[in-house]
């Protein structure tokens, strides 16, 4: 009889996302899809848990045979926003300080929501350089090139600290800033 085989390592290898890399990691084998990987990159868990929020994207993430490439903001980035991500000023304007109280104010702040983390994922993937594209939001086009040796999105120049992630079906970007959510 043979000896058994030795014990395998572990099932997703970890990558840090600590900014110094922004070639894309080499593809991960097996079966790893993007739900797999959103949360293991603790600079960048405020936006994962986000996706978590929606089952259209979490859907989406689970589906090995829809591709796309999430435009991670980094935590820091999240928390520098002027106002929550939830938060809209018209909906401040037109109802003023209460507009998130209540089923109808928390109702529009998951929307709001959501359209915030649509316009961080693109479905595409992989994403050659200036190919312009929709986010799910439909925010407008978003590309991105290459300036000065870094990965920047445009509009917005914003720099992609590194691609977390390469699986089957997408890839991670952390990205240093947020794209412009608002309607």
């Amino acid at each position: 009889m043979a000896p058994p085989p030795p014990p395998a390592g572990p099932a997703i290898p970890v990558q840090p996302g600590d900014g110094s890399d922004t070639t894309a990691p080499p593809p991960e084998t097996g079966t790893i899809i993007l739900s797999d990987v959103m949360g293991r990159d603790r600079s960048i868990n405020v936006f994962a848990g986000f996706t978590r929020d929606f089952a259209p994207i979490t859907n989406r993430f689970d589906d090995a045979t829809q591709n796309s490439t999430v435009l991670a903001p980094l935590n820091s980035a999240i928390e520098a926003l002027p106002r929550k991500p939830w938060e809209d000023p018209s909906d401040y304007h037109t109802l003023g300080a209460d507009a998130y109280e209540g089923s109808d104010g928390q109702e529009r702040a998951q929307q709001n929501l959501r359209r915030f983390v649509e316009a961080h994922i693109v479905p595409v993937s992989p994403w050659p350089e200036k190919l312009k594209a929709s986010a799910m939001a439909g925010a407008g086009e978003v590309w991105w090139e290459m300036k000065d040796g870094k990965r920047v999105i445009q509009p917005g120049n914003i720099e992609v600290a590194s691609v977390a992630s390469t699986v089957a079906n997408g890839q991670v970007w952390i990205i240093k800033g947020v794209r412009n959510y608002a309607s």
